[in-house]
Protein backbone atom coordinates (compact mmCIF):
# COMPACT_ATOMS: atom_id res chain seq x y z
CA UNK A 1 0.00 0.00 0.00
CA UNK A 2 1.36 3.42 -0.98
CA UNK A 3 2.02 5.75 1.94
CA UNK A 4 -0.12 8.92 1.69
CA UNK A 5 1.78 12.06 0.76
CA UNK A 6 1.99 14.31 3.81
CA UNK A 7 1.05 17.85 2.73
CA UNK A 8 1.26 20.64 5.30
CA UNK A 9 -0.83 23.74 4.56
CA UNK A 10 -0.21 27.00 6.44
CA UNK A 11 -2.88 29.59 7.22
CA UNK A 12 -2.46 32.73 9.34
CA UNK A 13 -5.39 35.01 8.44
CA UNK A 14 -9.13 34.81 7.78
CA UNK A 15 -8.75 36.01 4.17
CA UNK A 16 -6.04 33.50 3.33
CA UNK A 17 -8.03 30.66 4.89
CA UNK A 18 -11.03 31.58 2.75
CA UNK A 19 -8.87 31.32 -0.35
CA UNK A 20 -7.50 27.95 0.76
CA UNK A 21 -10.82 26.43 1.85
CA UNK A 22 -11.67 24.39 -1.23
CA UNK A 23 -8.08 23.22 -1.67
CA UNK A 24 -8.12 22.02 1.93
CA UNK A 25 -11.39 20.18 1.25
CA UNK A 26 -9.90 18.54 -1.84
CA UNK A 27 -6.77 17.41 0.02
CA UNK A 28 -8.81 16.25 3.02
CA UNK A 29 -10.95 14.03 0.79
CA UNK A 30 -7.99 12.52 -1.12
CA UNK A 31 -7.01 9.06 0.22
CA UNK A 32 -3.55 9.56 -1.27
CA UNK A 33 -2.93 12.64 0.88
CA UNK A 34 -2.44 13.15 4.61
CA UNK A 35 -3.42 16.78 5.26
CA UNK A 36 -1.46 18.57 8.00
CA UNK A 37 -3.03 21.96 8.72
CA UNK A 38 -0.76 24.47 10.49
CA UNK A 39 -2.64 27.43 11.98
CA UNK A 40 -0.93 30.63 13.09
CA UNK A 41 -1.16 34.41 13.26
CA UNK A 42 -4.47 36.22 13.65
CA UNK A 43 -6.42 32.93 13.70
CA UNK A 44 -5.23 32.42 17.28
CA UNK A 45 -5.92 35.98 18.43
CA UNK A 46 -9.02 37.00 20.41
CA UNK A 47 -8.65 40.53 19.11
CA UNK A 48 -8.92 39.30 15.52
CA UNK A 49 -11.97 37.14 16.10
CA UNK A 50 -10.27 33.87 17.13
CA UNK A 51 -11.05 32.50 13.67
CA UNK A 52 -9.40 29.17 14.48
CA UNK A 53 -12.84 28.27 15.83
CA UNK A 54 -14.30 28.60 12.33
CA UNK A 55 -11.58 26.32 10.95
CA UNK A 56 -12.49 23.67 13.50
CA UNK A 57 -16.21 24.17 12.85
CA UNK A 58 -15.52 23.53 9.16
CA UNK A 59 -14.32 20.04 10.08
CA UNK A 60 -10.55 20.39 9.78
CA UNK A 61 -8.13 18.80 12.23
CA UNK A 62 -5.34 21.16 13.23
CA UNK A 63 -1.95 19.47 13.19
CA UNK A 64 -0.03 22.37 14.74
CA UNK A 65 -0.64 25.83 16.19
CA UNK A 66 2.11 28.43 15.90
CA UNK A 67 1.28 31.26 18.30
CA UNK A 68 2.44 34.80 17.52
CA UNK A 69 2.39 37.87 19.77
CA UNK A 70 0.28 40.39 17.83
CA UNK A 71 0.00 42.92 20.63
CA UNK A 72 2.73 45.25 19.33
CA UNK A 73 2.22 46.48 15.77
CA UNK A 74 5.41 48.56 15.63
CA UNK A 75 8.10 47.44 13.15
CA UNK A 76 10.22 46.10 16.01
CA UNK A 77 7.22 44.33 17.55
CA UNK A 78 6.24 42.67 14.29
CA UNK A 79 9.84 41.61 13.70
CA UNK A 80 10.04 40.03 17.16
CA UNK A 81 6.79 38.20 16.46
CA UNK A 82 8.20 36.97 13.17
CA UNK A 83 11.24 35.61 14.97
CA UNK A 84 9.10 33.72 17.47
CA UNK A 85 7.00 32.35 14.61
CA UNK A 86 10.11 31.05 12.85
CA UNK A 87 10.91 29.00 15.94
CA UNK A 88 7.33 27.75 16.12
CA UNK A 89 7.23 26.69 12.48
CA UNK A 90 10.61 24.98 12.79
CA UNK A 91 9.34 22.92 15.71
CA UNK A 92 6.09 22.11 13.89
CA UNK A 93 7.90 20.91 10.77
CA UNK A 94 10.34 18.87 12.82
CA UNK A 95 7.42 17.09 14.49
CA UNK A 96 5.18 16.67 11.44
CA UNK A 97 7.88 15.78 8.86
CA UNK A 98 5.72 16.76 5.83
CA UNK A 99 6.67 15.83 2.28
CA UNK A 100 5.54 19.24 1.03
CA UNK A 101 4.32 22.55 2.48
CA UNK A 102 1.73 24.84 0.86
CA UNK A 103 1.54 28.61 1.41
CA UNK A 104 -0.67 31.24 -0.22
CA UNK A 105 -0.11 34.90 -0.89
CA UNK A 106 2.10 37.53 0.63
CA UNK A 107 1.60 37.75 4.40
CA UNK A 108 4.77 38.35 6.43
CA UNK A 109 3.92 35.39 8.70
CA UNK A 110 4.64 33.11 5.75
CA UNK A 111 8.26 34.26 5.68
CA UNK A 112 8.71 32.45 8.99
CA UNK A 113 7.16 29.28 7.60
CA UNK A 114 9.20 29.39 4.39
CA UNK A 115 12.47 30.01 6.23
CA UNK A 116 11.83 27.07 8.52
CA UNK A 117 10.97 24.87 5.53
CA UNK A 118 14.13 25.95 3.70
CA UNK A 119 16.37 24.83 6.56
CA UNK A 120 14.34 21.64 7.09
CA UNK A 121 14.63 20.89 3.34
CA UNK A 122 10.85 20.69 3.00
CA UNK A 123 9.77 21.71 -0.54
CA UNK A 124 7.31 24.60 -0.70
CA UNK A 125 4.38 25.17 -3.06
CA UNK A 126 3.39 28.84 -3.34
CA UNK A 127 -0.01 30.10 -4.55
CA UNK A 128 -0.63 33.58 -6.02
CA UNK A 129 2.95 34.48 -6.87
CA UNK A 130 4.02 36.88 -9.61
CA UNK A 131 1.55 39.60 -8.66
CA UNK A 132 2.43 43.13 -7.57
CA UNK A 133 1.08 45.36 -4.80
CA UNK A 134 3.51 48.24 -4.86
CA UNK A 135 2.01 50.14 -1.92
CA UNK A 136 2.62 47.41 0.64
CA UNK A 137 5.45 45.45 2.21
CA UNK A 138 3.55 42.41 0.98
CA UNK A 139 5.01 43.01 -2.49
CA UNK A 140 8.54 42.22 -1.33
CA UNK A 141 7.30 39.35 0.83
CA UNK A 142 5.51 37.75 -2.12
CA UNK A 143 8.60 37.82 -4.32
CA UNK A 144 10.79 36.52 -1.49
CA UNK A 145 8.38 33.62 -1.02
CA UNK A 146 8.66 32.85 -4.74
CA UNK A 147 12.40 32.40 -4.39
CA UNK A 148 11.92 30.22 -1.30
CA UNK A 149 9.42 27.98 -3.11
CA UNK A 150 9.71 25.06 -5.51
CA UNK A 151 6.25 24.82 -7.09
CA UNK A 152 4.25 27.85 -8.17
CA UNK A 153 0.51 28.22 -8.77
CA UNK A 154 -0.32 31.56 -10.37
CA UNK A 155 -3.61 33.18 -11.34
CA UNK A 156 -2.79 34.38 -14.86
CA UNK A 157 -0.27 34.02 -17.67
CA UNK A 158 1.29 37.43 -16.98
CA UNK A 159 2.08 36.29 -13.45
CA UNK A 160 3.63 33.08 -14.78
CA UNK A 161 5.97 35.09 -16.99
CA UNK A 162 6.98 37.21 -14.02
CA UNK A 163 7.77 34.18 -11.84
CA UNK A 164 9.87 32.69 -14.66
CA UNK A 165 11.59 36.07 -15.04
CA UNK A 166 12.66 35.67 -11.40
CA UNK A 167 14.57 32.53 -12.38
CA UNK A 168 12.01 29.83 -11.59
CA UNK A 169 11.83 26.75 -13.83
CA UNK A 170 8.93 27.05 -16.33
CA UNK A 171 7.88 23.43 -15.82
CA UNK A 172 7.22 24.17 -12.15
CA UNK A 173 4.98 27.22 -12.73
CA UNK A 174 1.28 26.42 -13.26
CA UNK A 175 -1.49 28.82 -14.32
CA UNK A 176 -4.55 27.79 -12.28
CA UNK A 177 -6.64 30.97 -11.84
CA UNK A 178 -7.53 32.67 -8.56
CA UNK A 179 -8.58 30.34 -5.74
CA UNK A 180 -11.10 32.90 -4.47
CA UNK A 181 -13.28 32.32 -7.51
CA UNK A 182 -14.05 28.80 -6.27
CA UNK A 183 -15.94 30.21 -3.29
CA UNK A 184 -18.24 32.19 -5.54
CA UNK A 185 -19.42 29.15 -7.50
CA UNK A 186 -19.31 26.53 -4.72
CA UNK A 187 -20.41 28.40 -1.61
CA UNK A 188 -24.21 28.85 -1.32
CA UNK A 189 -24.39 32.52 -0.35
CA UNK A 190 -26.93 33.80 2.16
CA UNK A 191 -29.96 35.77 1.05
CA UNK A 192 -30.01 39.41 2.11
CA UNK A 193 -32.62 38.59 4.76
CA UNK A 194 -30.58 35.67 6.12
CA UNK A 195 -27.44 37.80 6.28
CA UNK A 196 -29.27 40.65 8.01
CA UNK A 197 -30.65 38.22 10.58
CA UNK A 198 -27.25 36.68 11.30
CA UNK A 199 -25.61 40.10 11.68
CA UNK A 200 -28.62 41.68 13.41
CA UNK A 201 -28.06 44.54 11.00
CA UNK A 202 -30.36 45.36 8.03
CA UNK A 203 -28.26 46.13 4.97
CA UNK A 204 -30.85 48.56 3.65
CA UNK A 205 -33.23 50.87 5.51
CA UNK A 206 -36.88 50.36 4.61
CA UNK A 207 -37.53 54.03 5.41
CA UNK A 208 -34.79 55.07 2.97
CA UNK A 209 -34.86 52.43 0.20
CA UNK A 210 -32.46 54.34 -2.05
CA UNK A 211 -29.76 54.71 0.64
CA UNK A 212 -26.76 52.53 -0.26
CA UNK A 213 -24.99 49.80 1.69
CA UNK A 214 -21.19 49.77 1.67
CA UNK A 215 -18.93 46.83 2.56
CA UNK A 216 -15.64 48.31 3.73
CA UNK A 217 -12.30 46.60 4.32
CA UNK A 218 -9.34 48.86 4.92
CA UNK A 219 -5.87 47.57 5.85
CA UNK A 220 -2.79 49.54 6.87
CA UNK A 221 -0.72 50.75 3.91
CA UNK A 222 2.74 49.67 4.99
CA UNK A 223 4.74 51.73 2.49
CA UNK A 224 4.55 55.50 2.18
CA UNK A 225 1.07 56.51 3.38
CA UNK A 226 -0.53 57.69 6.64
CA UNK A 227 -2.99 54.82 7.04
CA UNK A 228 -4.95 56.40 9.89
CA UNK A 229 -5.44 59.67 8.00
CA UNK A 230 -6.43 57.81 4.85
CA UNK A 231 -8.90 55.65 6.77
CA UNK A 232 -10.36 58.80 8.28
CA UNK A 233 -10.77 60.30 4.79
CA UNK A 234 -12.45 57.09 3.58
CA UNK A 235 -14.95 57.04 6.44
CA UNK A 236 -15.71 60.76 6.00
CA UNK A 237 -16.43 60.19 2.31
CA UNK A 238 -18.87 57.37 3.03
CA UNK A 239 -20.51 59.35 5.83
CA UNK A 240 -21.51 61.92 3.23
CA UNK A 241 -23.98 59.54 1.59
CA UNK A 242 -27.31 60.19 3.28
CA UNK A 243 -28.63 57.20 5.20
CA UNK A 244 -25.85 54.90 4.03
CA UNK A 245 -25.43 51.69 5.99
CA UNK A 246 -21.82 50.59 6.41
CA UNK A 247 -20.33 47.20 7.27
CA UNK A 248 -16.72 47.54 8.46
CA UNK A 249 -14.42 44.52 8.79
CA UNK A 250 -11.31 44.54 10.99
CA UNK A 251 -7.86 45.41 9.68
CA UNK A 252 -5.03 42.95 9.06
CA UNK A 253 -2.39 42.37 11.72
CA UNK A 254 0.05 44.70 9.98
CA UNK A 255 2.22 47.58 11.25
CA UNK A 256 -0.16 50.50 11.79
CA UNK A 257 -3.19 48.33 12.55
CA UNK A 258 -3.97 49.89 15.93
CA UNK A 259 -4.27 53.43 14.54
CA UNK A 260 -6.60 52.23 11.76
CA UNK A 261 -8.75 50.27 14.20
CA UNK A 262 -9.09 53.29 16.49
CA UNK A 263 -10.50 55.29 13.57
CA UNK A 264 -12.99 52.53 12.76
CA UNK A 265 -14.03 52.00 16.36
CA UNK A 266 -14.68 55.69 16.95
CA UNK A 267 -16.61 56.01 13.70
CA UNK A 268 -18.80 52.98 14.45
CA UNK A 269 -19.41 53.97 18.08
CA UNK A 270 -20.73 57.37 16.98
CA UNK A 271 -23.17 55.80 14.47
CA UNK A 272 -24.45 52.55 16.01
CA UNK A 273 -27.73 52.70 14.12
CA UNK A 274 -26.12 52.45 10.68
CA UNK A 275 -22.52 51.24 11.07
CA UNK A 276 -21.54 47.67 11.96
CA UNK A 277 -17.93 46.84 12.87
CA UNK A 278 -16.87 43.20 13.05
CA UNK A 279 -13.35 41.85 13.53
CA UNK A 280 -14.25 39.07 11.11
CA UNK A 281 -17.42 38.15 9.24
CA UNK A 282 -16.23 34.73 8.18
CA UNK A 283 -16.02 33.73 4.54
CA UNK A 284 -19.72 32.96 4.00
CA UNK A 285 -20.99 36.17 5.56
CA UNK A 286 -18.27 38.27 3.95
CA UNK A 287 -19.01 37.06 0.43
CA UNK A 288 -22.73 37.28 1.09
CA UNK A 289 -22.28 40.89 2.23
CA UNK A 290 -20.27 41.51 -0.92
CA UNK A 291 -23.15 40.11 -2.98
CA UNK A 292 -25.80 42.36 -1.38
CA UNK A 293 -23.77 45.53 -0.81
CA UNK A 294 -24.11 48.28 -3.39
CA UNK A 295 -20.35 48.97 -3.45
CA UNK A 296 -17.27 47.30 -1.98
CA UNK A 297 -14.88 50.01 -0.76
CA UNK A 298 -11.34 49.92 0.64
CA UNK A 299 -7.94 48.51 -0.22
CA UNK A 300 -8.37 44.76 0.17
CA UNK A 301 -7.49 42.40 -2.66
CA UNK A 302 -11.02 41.00 -2.36
CA UNK A 303 -12.29 44.17 -4.05
CA UNK A 304 -10.17 43.29 -7.08
CA UNK A 305 -10.50 39.50 -7.14
CA UNK A 306 -13.87 38.44 -5.72
CA UNK A 307 -16.07 41.53 -6.11
CA UNK A 308 -15.86 41.62 -9.94
CA UNK A 309 -16.68 37.90 -10.13
CA UNK A 310 -19.72 38.39 -7.86
CA UNK A 311 -20.86 41.37 -9.93
CA UNK A 312 -20.56 44.13 -7.32
CA UNK A 313 -18.83 47.43 -8.16
CA UNK A 314 -15.74 48.18 -6.09
CA UNK A 315 -13.71 51.26 -5.25
CA UNK A 316 -10.00 50.61 -4.69
CA UNK A 317 -8.60 53.32 -2.42
CA UNK A 318 -4.98 54.47 -2.38
CA UNK A 319 -1.74 52.71 -3.23
CA UNK A 320 -1.91 49.37 -1.42
CA UNK A 321 -3.01 47.34 -4.45
CA UNK A 322 -1.15 49.36 -7.07
CA UNK A 323 0.19 47.08 -9.80
CA UNK A 324 -2.57 44.47 -9.66
CA UNK A 325 -4.73 44.02 -12.79
CA UNK A 326 -8.20 45.50 -12.33
CA UNK A 327 -11.51 44.47 -13.89
CA UNK A 328 -13.63 47.17 -15.58
CA UNK A 329 -15.90 47.19 -12.53
CA UNK A 330 -13.07 48.39 -10.25
CA UNK A 331 -12.60 52.15 -9.84
CA UNK A 332 -9.25 53.18 -8.35
CA UNK A 333 -8.86 56.54 -6.64
CA UNK A 334 -6.62 58.56 -4.38
CA UNK A 335 -7.07 58.31 -0.63
CA UNK A 336 -8.78 61.69 -0.23
CA UNK A 337 -12.34 62.36 0.84
CA UNK A 338 -13.17 64.13 -2.41
CA UNK A 339 -11.69 61.44 -4.67
CA UNK A 340 -13.36 58.61 -2.74
CA UNK A 341 -16.74 60.35 -2.75
CA UNK A 342 -16.50 60.87 -6.53
CA UNK A 343 -15.46 57.25 -7.13
CA UNK A 344 -18.29 55.87 -4.97
CA UNK A 345 -20.79 58.11 -6.75
CA UNK A 346 -19.60 56.70 -10.07
CA UNK A 347 -19.78 53.14 -8.73
CA UNK A 348 -23.41 53.70 -7.68
CA UNK A 349 -24.44 54.90 -11.13
CA UNK A 350 -26.64 52.72 -13.31
CA UNK A 351 -24.00 52.71 -16.05
CA UNK A 352 -21.29 51.37 -13.80
CA UNK A 353 -23.56 48.82 -12.18
CA UNK A 354 -24.27 47.51 -15.67
CA UNK A 355 -20.53 47.10 -16.22
CA UNK A 356 -20.16 45.22 -12.92
CA UNK A 357 -23.08 42.94 -13.81
CA UNK A 358 -20.99 41.51 -16.68
CA UNK A 359 -18.69 39.88 -14.08
CA UNK A 360 -15.49 40.33 -16.07
CA UNK A 361 -12.32 39.35 -14.20
CA UNK A 362 -8.64 39.09 -15.24
CA UNK A 363 -8.03 36.28 -12.73
CA UNK A 364 -9.06 33.20 -14.69
CA UNK A 365 -11.94 30.82 -14.12
CA UNK A 366 -13.18 28.80 -11.11
CA UNK A 367 -11.63 25.41 -10.44
CA UNK A 368 -8.22 26.47 -9.11
CA UNK A 369 -8.44 24.24 -6.04
CA UNK A 370 -8.85 21.05 -8.05
CA UNK A 371 -6.10 22.09 -10.47
CA UNK A 372 -3.70 22.70 -7.60
CA UNK A 373 -4.67 19.52 -5.76
CA UNK A 374 -3.99 17.44 -8.86
CA UNK A 375 -0.46 18.80 -9.23
CA UNK A 376 0.26 18.43 -5.51
CA UNK A 377 -0.89 14.82 -5.72
CA UNK A 378 1.13 13.76 -8.78
CA UNK A 379 4.18 16.04 -8.92
CA UNK A 380 7.46 14.22 -8.39
CA UNK A 381 9.35 15.54 -5.39
CA UNK A 382 12.58 13.77 -6.29
CA UNK A 383 15.44 16.28 -5.90
CA UNK A 384 12.93 19.14 -6.02
CA UNK A 385 14.70 21.12 -3.31
CA UNK A 386 17.71 21.49 -5.61
CA UNK A 387 16.82 24.57 -7.67
CA UNK A 388 18.56 25.74 -10.80
CA UNK A 389 18.22 29.39 -11.81
CA UNK A 390 16.35 29.59 -15.12
CA UNK A 391 18.00 32.22 -17.30
CA UNK A 392 15.87 33.91 -19.94
CA UNK A 393 17.06 33.51 -23.55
Amino acid sequence: MTTPRKIAVVTATRAEYGLLYWLLKALQADPGVSLQLIVSGAHLSDRHGLTVQQIEADGFDIAARVVMDLGDDSPAGVTRSLGHATIGFAEALQRLQPDLMVILGDRYELLAAAQAALLARVPVAHIHGGETTEGALDDAVRHALTKLSHLHFVAAEDFRRRVIQMGEAPERVFVVGATGLDNIVQLPLLSEAELAAQLDFPLHDAAQPTAPCFLVTYHPVTLGEDSAADCRALLAALDGFAGARIILTGANADPGREAVEREMEAFAAARPDRVLLRASLGQLRYLSAMRWADVVVGNSSSGLLEAPAIGTPSVNVGERQRGRPCAPSVISCAATTEAIRAAVTQALSAAHRAIAAQRVTPYGTPGAAQRIAEVLRRQSLQDIVVKHFHDLP
